[in-house]
């Protein structure tokens, strides 16, 4: 199937067991330079003078719907990029502009949190994340199992979601502690979702897709997880 698209490369399952290591190591060495560039670019624009002023532009009014909706379309727009047989200079432009928009989008949030809460409330955080991804990760490399029957869960879930996120923003109500919580574990189920995907379905040469998509579902998990701890905070 891969050849019949002029594309010499196996998927996972299908290529021996060096090229899937390679794979696999290739991928997790991109998530955790994503990781690291975000951290850098977030850092960065935070210290940025009248930032404030940015940050209450992007919340006011219909501000935020406007920043999803790019942020919806920069993000669709980066992943094709990132899965672009073309050249790996797509690819790797793809992953930086998605790691971009997402240093963008967190800026509200990280800068009440950094300005306006407890200081270890972030690290705290970053460290709930990444302990739930090392599990979430161990039990799909552990059991191998296929998840793919997750697809039109998320799907359809994320849907749902984003439905909710945009009557909450015209209509002025609050997502409370209960909707954080079922979004920590829709991001929980999409980095299993993606895991597995690398573990059977995505090629040998898509490493850089696929940590785009491993990146995508850790700063989803983390900008809930973070929410809840906020909410906490405040209460």
């Amino acid at each position: 199937m891969n050849q019949s698209y002029g594309n010499p490369f196996l998927t996972a399952d299908e290529a021996a067991a060096s090229e899937r290591a390679l794979f696999i190591r290739r991928t997790y060495i991109h998530l955790a330079g994503a990781l690291i560039a975000f951290v850098a670019l977030e850092a960065a624009l935070l210290k940025l003078p009248g930032i404030e002023k940015l940050i209450a532009l992007m919340t006011g009014g219909y501000g935020w719907l406007i920043v999803l909706a790019a942020f919806m379309g920069v993000s669709w727009l980066a992943d094709k990029w990132a899965r672009s047989d073309a050249s790996p200079s797509a690819q790797y432009l793809g992953l930086g502009v998605y790691i971009a928009a997402e240093a963008v989008i967190f800026l509200p949030l990280l800068y009440i949190a950094a300005y306006y809460s407890d200081p270890t409330i972030i690290p705290t955080a970053g460290i709930i994340t990444g302990l739930l991804f090392v599990g979430l990760t161990a039990t799909a490399f552990m059991t191998r199992q296929d998840f793919s029957f997750l697809r039109s869960i998320l799907t359809i879930g994320g849907f749902v979601a984003m439905g909710v996120i945009i009557c909450s923003i015209v209509f002025g109500f609050t997502l409370g502690l209960l909707f954080s919580a079922i979004m920590v574990f829709f991001a929980g189920g999409s980095i299993l979702y993606t895991t597995s995907n690398i573990i059977h379905h995505y090629r040998t040469d898509q490493h850089v897709a696929a940590s785009l998509a491993l990146f995508s579902g850790v700063m989803l998990l983390f900008w809930y997880i973070l929410r809840i701890l906020l909410l906490r905070s405040r209460n």
